[in-house]
C-alpha cells in the first residue's frame, strides 16, 4: 500500500473511531474506541493551516450572516476545499455553498487527505491555463495560486473601454442601474505558484510584446512546494538548502541567497553581491518611486501603500507619503486609477504579496518590476532586465516554443534543462543545455565530456588525446557540444548530391548552421561546419594563439570575453582591431593591412553578398535580400528595390523554389 492511501486509510479509521465512541452504548463490557495515531498530527497543530485564531480564518465571524462565502471557503475552509473538489458528492470545480464561519476550523488533514486528492494531478490558473501533471503539489497550488492575472487585468480596462487611453483616469459606469468603479486588483496573498510558474500562467500583469522567463526550475529534487516546504508544518527545508548554499542556518539567511545565474545588476545600486531579496526590494523601492511620480503628475492624485491595510492603495493628496485619512480616521482608497497605473500597481502588489518570491521566481519578479517601471517612465537606465546568454529565460532561444508548449525533438538538447542529462544517460558523449553543466549526482563537479560529434561526423575535443591517442576530457567541450552548429559540408553535400550546380532546383531550401556556432569555427576544417569547396584546402583548429579554449577565454558563467587577458597582449586594443602580430595579408584587398580581422572579414562579407545578390538576380532569375533578424533570412525581391517582397498578407516572402546548388553554397557560408 502506497504511503498516501495509508494517510487516507487512517484518517477514515479517525473518523470510524469518532463515530463509534459517540454513537456506541456505554457499558461496562464495552470495548474501548480504537486509538489510532495520527502521522503528522503535531507537526500540523503548530503550522499556520491550525492557526485557527487569525485573520485567513476568523475575518467572517462578524458578518451578517457569519459565514464565509463561495469565493472564499475553498481556500479558508475545510469544507470549502471539499466541495471544490467533489469529494462531497458536489459537483467538482465550484464551490455550492457557503461554510459557516464557526467551521472555519484551519485547514485539516481531510481537506488533503481525501480520496479525490489521490487522483488530483492539475490545477487551472485565474488566467484560464491549466498546469497538468504536477502531482502532490495540485493540492498546495489549487489555493496559493492567486486571485487575479494578467486575463483579469486587461478585461477590467476591456470592459471600461479604456484600452486606448492608458494615461486617462477611467470614469465610473452603470451597469443594469449599479455604478461600476473601475479600481486596484489584487491578486490575493501567498500567490507561490503563480510567482513559480511565471510567465506560463501569467499570474502577473506581463506587457505586450515583452517576453518573461517561464517555472522557475531550480534543480532537480527542488522545484516543487513539497521539495521545498515540509507539507506538514509549512516550514521551508532550510537544512535542505544548506547542502548547496553556504551561510545557511535559518529562514532569513535564504534572503541573502544569489546563484552564479545572477550576476547583473537588478536593482542598479552597485551591489552585485547582495542576494536576490534586496534586489528585488531595490526594484521595489524604484517602482514605487516610479509611480508616485507618475500618479501626481499624470493622474492627478499622490498615491501611498499601506501592505497592512485594505486596498493597500490610499490617496495622498498632500505629497507628504502617507496615505491620506477620511473624517472617520479611515485610509481614502486610491481615486484616481488609469489603466497604466493599474497595471504597475498590480505588479508592485504581485511582489509584495509573496514574501518568498525571491526564491519562489525571482527572475520573473525583476522582469515585472522593470516593465512596470520603464512603463510608468521611471529611469531604468541603471537597472537590468536579463541575464547573461545561458540564464536569459526570458529570451528567444527559451521562449521561441510557448506558443505550442512543446519543444521539439531537435531542439531540447540545447534549449532546455534535460538535455544534456538525458542525452548522457542514453550514451551520448556530446550534448550541454542552457545551464546544467554541472552533475547533479555529483555535484558540484562538472560532467566531463572526452569528445564531441559535429554534425558533419568529425569528432574533435580541446582537451586533445593522450599518448595512445585518446581523447582527453576538457571543461570546454561542455561549450562546443552546443556551439556546434546543426549542419556542415557533408548535410549541404548530401543535399545537393546529383544536382547540376547552376540549375534552379524548386525542392532546395537554405540550410542554415544554426546559431553562435563558435566550435565549428574554432576547429575549421577538423569539424568542417562551414561549406569547404573540393580542391581547397582549410585551416584546421586554431592552435596557434595561446588562449584558445572556450573557458580560458570566456566568463563560464557571465559568457563575456576576458578582455583582461586580452590585454596582457593586445595593449591598449580594441577587439574589433586585433590582428595576429607580424600579419600583413591584404585578405580583403581594400589596401589596409593594419585593420583588425573584424574589418578584414566584415568586406569580404560585404563583397561576398554582393556576388549572391549579382548571381541570385541573373543566374537564378530572381533577386534576393538578406535580413539577418528573420528566418529564413533570405527573402525575395523580384523588383530589386533592396527590399523583400510582400505577399498579399503583408508576409515576406522567402527565396524558396529558386535555389541553385552553387547560390546555395554561398549563402550557407555567408
Amino acid at each position: 500500500m502506497s504511503l498516501r492511501k495509508m494517510f487516507v486509510l487512517l484518517g477514515f479509521l479517525v473518523v470510524a473511531a469518532a463515530v463509534v465512541a459517540a454513537c456506541g452504548t456505554k457499558t461496562p463490557e464495552a470495548p474501548a474506541a480504537p486509538q489510532v495515531e495520527v502521522p503528522y498530527l503535531q507537526a500540523w497543530q503548530g503550522s499556520a493551516h491550525n492557526a485557527v485564531d487569525t485573520e485567513p480564518f476568523r475575518h467572517w465571524d462578524g458578518d451578517d450572516p457569519a459565514e464565509v462565502p463561495t469565493n472564499c471557503a475553498k481556500c479558508h475552509t475545510s469544507a470549502g476545499y471539499r466541495d471544490f473538489l467533489g469529494a462531497d458528492g458536489s459537483e467538482a470545480g465550484k464551490v455550492d455553498a457557503a461554510v459557516p464561519a464557526a467551521d472555519a476550523q484551519g485547514v485539516q488533514c481531510v481537506a488533503c487527505h481525501n480520496p479525490v486528492t489521490l487522483t488530483k494531478t492539475s490545477v487551472v490558473f485565474p488566467s484560464g491555463i491549466n498546469i497538468t501533471g504536477i502531482g502532490d503539489d495540485s493540492r498546495c497550488m489549487e489555493c496559493h495560486q492567486g486571485r487575479e492575472s494578467k486575463v483579469s487585468v486587461d478585461k477590467q480596462i476591456s470592459d471600461f473601454n479604456a484600452a486606448d487611453a492608458p494615461d486617462t483616469v477611467v470614469a465610473p459606469m452603470t451597469v443594469n442601474g449599479t455604478e461600476q468603479k473601475f479600481g486596484f486588483r489584487n491578486i490575493h496573498y501567498f500567490a507561490a505558484a503563480a510567482t513559480l510558474y511565471g510567465g506560463q500562467v501569467h499570474g502577473g500583469y506581463e506587457y505586450d510584446g515583452k517576453t518573461y522567463d517561464a517555472k522557475n526550475t531550480h534543480t532537480e529534487g527542488y522545484a516543487t512546494c513539497i521539495g521545498c516546504h515540509n507539507q506538514h508544518t509549512l516550514e521551508v527545508r532550510v537544512d535542505q538548502c544548506a547542502q548547496c548554499h553556504e551561510g545557511v542556518a535559518g529562514v532569513e539567511d535564504l534572503k541573502n541567497i544569489r546563484m552564479v545565474s545572477s550576476n547583473p545588476d537588478y536593482d542598479g545600486d552597485g551591489n552585485t553581491d547582495e542576494g536576490m531579496y534586496y534586489e528585488i526590494q531595490g526594484l521595489q523601492e524604484n517602482l514605487m518611486a516610479a509611480m508616485q511620480a507618475y500618479a501626481k503628475d499624470k493622474a492627478g492624485v499622490g498615491i501611498a501603500y499601506d501592505a497592512a491595510t485594505y486596498p493597500y492603495f490610499m490617496a495622498d493628496a498632500n505629497g507628504d507619503g502617507a496615505g491620506d485619512k477620511n473624517d472617520s480616521g479611515g485610509g481614502v482608497a486610491y481615486p484616481n486609477w488609469t489603466p497604466r497605473l493599474l497595471e504597475a500597481a498590480y505588479n508592485y502588489q504581485v511582489s509584495v504579496k509573496d514574501p518568498g518570491a525571491f526564491a519562489h521566481g525571482n527572475k520573473y519578479i525583476v522582469q515585472l518590476l522593470y516593465d512596470s517601471i520603464e512603463d510608468v517612465g521611471g529611469d531604468t537606465s541603471k537597472l537590468a532586465r536579463t541575464d547573461a546568454g545561458h540564464f536569459a529565460g526570458d529570451t528567444m532561444p527559451f521562449r521561441d516554443w510557448d506558443d505550442t508548449g512543446v519543444v521539439p525533438f531537435g531542439c531540447v538538447k540545447c534549449h532546455t534543462a534535460q538535455g544534456l542529462p538525458t542525452f548522457l544517460a542514453n550514451g551520448g558523449s556530446t550534448i550541454v543545455t542552457s545551464t546544467p553543466c554541472h552533475d547533479e549526482a555529483n555535484w558540484p563537479n562538472r560532467y566531463q565530456i572526452k569528445s564531441v560529434t559535429f554534425p558533419s561526423g568529425k569528432t574533435v575535443s580541446l582537451g586533445g588525446k593522450d599518448a595512445d591517442g585518446n581523447f582527453l576530457a576538457d571543461d570546454s567541450n561542455l561549450c562546443i557540444s552546443c556551439h556546434m552548429g546543426r549542419e556542415s559540408t557533408t548535410s549541404v553535400n548530401n543535399a545537393l548530391r546529383g544536382k547540376d550546380v547552376d540549375a534552379v532546383d524548386a525542392k532546395l531550401s537554405f540550410k542554415n548552421i544554426h546559431y553562435l556556432a563558435a566550435g565549428a569555427t574554432l576547429f575549421g576544417t577538423d569539424a568542417k561546419g562551414a561549406y569547404e569547396y573540393d580542391g581547397k584546402t582549410y585551416l584546421g583548429q586554431n592552435v596557434t594563439h595561446p588562449v584558445n579554449k572556450c573557458k580560458e577565454c570566456h566568463d563560464v558563467h557571465a559568457l563575456e570575453p576576458k578582455v583582461e587577458i586580452c590585454a596582457g597582449c593586445h595593449s591598449g586594443a580594441k577587439p574589433e582591431d586585433i590582428r595576429a602580430p607580424g600579419d600583413a595579408v591584404d585578405y580583403d584587398g581594400d589596401g589596409n593591412v593594419t585593420e583588425g580581422m573584424k574589418g578584414e572579414i566584415e568586406t569580404l562579407a560585404a563583397a561576398l553578398y554582393a556576388q549572391i545578390q549579382d548571381y541570385a538576380k541573373n543566374k537564378a532569375g530572381t533577386g534576393l535580400v538578406y535580413d539577418t533578424h528573420a528566418y529564413p533570412y533570405f527573402y525575395a525581391d523580384k523588383d530589386g528595390d533592396g527590399q523583400g517582397d510582400k505577399n498579399d498578407s503583408g508576409a515576406s516572402v522567402a527565396f524558396n523554389g529558386t535555389w541553385t546548388p552553387r547560390l546555395l553554397k554561398a549563402a550557407f557560408n555567408y
